[in-house]
């Protein structure tokens, strides 16, 4: 009873407001990562599809499409590996649980992780989820669905980012991060 009538000045690491804060914490880096996500109008505008002139053109396409619309493209593989799973239910808990464990350990993560005294680089958390993952989904015996579907989500990523014109792409590329510089004069025809 020495700090009967104190005032705290912070959170108590027991209780409520810890895991309030951590729930706060998770929703504003859940958005900051969401938020690199363009726009699907953008990404499926009608008027910014056709046939890329040559091969060379096709592979800077795909490399641009891909560092614009990653996080759009991990989202449609994301679901079509998802869909493939409605028949397996299974591997579709198994898919839901990994995600979850994905959240905590990689994404919603503000500290760097230290195991044993250790610290795991994000590097490393990133490789041991994705094998983890994959060796957890193949045991529950879908295997081939599981890499068909994937196969479908790739190609399906790489022909859209082949067709799509990257002319209106990182029209401010300090909002881009950067990601990549255009290699010409910016084009003027519309």
């Amino acid at each position: 009873m020495t700090n009967y009538g104190t005032i705290p000045t912070s959170s108590s690491p027991s209780g409520p407001p810890v895991n309030l804060e951590y729930i706060s914490r998770a929703k504003e880096r859940l958005k900051a990562g969401l938020g690199t996500r363009r726009p699907w109008r953008e990404m499926f505008d009608v008027h910014c599809f056709n046939l890329p002139r040559s091969f060379h053109e096709a592979v800077a396409r795909v490399r641009t499409n891909i560092a614009y619309f990653r996080m759009n493209y991990a989202i449609v593989v994301l679901l079509i590996l998802f869909l493939s799973l409605l028949w397996h239910p299974i591997s579709l808990l198994v898919f839901i649980a990994m995600m979850a464990v994905w959240l905590f350990l990689y994404f919603l993560r503000d500290e760097p992780l230290v195991i044993f005294g250790r610290l795991i680089t994000d590097q490393v958390v990133l490789i041991v989820l994705a094998v983890v993952t994959v060796i957890v989904l193949l045991l529950t015996r879908a295997t081939t669905n599981i890499l068909s579907s994937l196969l479908v989500g790739v190609v399906v990523v790489l022909i859209h980012a082949a067709i799509r014109k990257t002319d209106d792409l990182f029209a401010d590329e300090e909002a881009a991060g950067g990601l990549l510089r255009s290699s010409g004069a910016p084009s003027s025809s519309s």
